[in-house]
């Protein structure tokens, strides 16, 4: 089993109908996605599970109660068929060390922009990340984020433990060079491009691809 790496914030189950994605979850696992928030501006909301720790699931999908947004949305997700695992994140300790470190080991994982959502009870949270779609658009290299001393998502959720994070690639060397360079360790497996995830739940371990 994949040792899952020690930096991992959270995983992205994209959507193009969250309501949807978040039953079949639900009925799969016996667990029920808290929702998380509105991106405003973005088009999209997302749900959440924590996977134990400082660990959590975003299924994210269209928001209906947003107008359309100028560009396409997150992890463009209106072109998506069904849910699938889009990309994941870390957490280094200095966000911005973390990136020139990256650049110098000659990998950039793009520029850091800082981002919001208010939770349902009206917190707002505030944080900073790399646009991960530009670094590396397969989605197999995690984008970087720092929640800035916030309180984590990960606090008071609905619990599915994470068991394994599978990364496959037809070309495995190319992605953990990659991944070596923000200091993360995960043994790429070959095969298509494609992320996996299994939790643990009251139904027993499911997969999510």
């Amino acid at each position: 089993m994949n040792a899952i790496p020690a930096l991992l914030d959270h995983l992205v189950l994209a959507t193009p109908d969250l309501a949807a994605t978040v039953a079949e979850f639900t009925r799969r696992t016996g667990v029920t996605p808290a929702p998380g928030g509105a991106h405003v501006g973005f088009g999209t909301r997302n749900h959440l599970v924590a996977l134990g720790g400082s660990r959590y699931l975003e299924i994210v999908g269209p928001d209906p109660e947003q107008p359309e947004p100028d560009g396409r949305r997150p992890f463009d997700v209106d072109a998506l068929a069904g849910a699938r695992t889009a990309t994941w994140a870390i957490s280094p300790p200095d966000l911005d060390a973390a990136v020139a470190a990256a650049r110098a080991r000659g990998y950039d994982p793009g520029d850091i922009r800082p981002m919001s959502r208010r939770r349902p009870d009206g917190v707002l949270l505030e944080w900073r990340l790399t646009d991960g779609d530009t670094a590396h658009p397969s989605g197999l290299v995690p984008f970087l984020i720092d929640w800035r001393g916030a309180a984590h998502p990960a606090s008071g959720l609905p619990v599915a433990p994470l068991l394994e994070l599978t990364v496959t690639s037809p070309e495995p060397a190319e992605i953990q060079a990659l991944l070596a360079t923000l200091d993360v360790r995960l043994d790429v497996r070959k095969g298509p491009v494609a992320l996996s995830f299994t939790v643990d739940t009251p139904r027993g371990p499911v997969t999510f691809g």
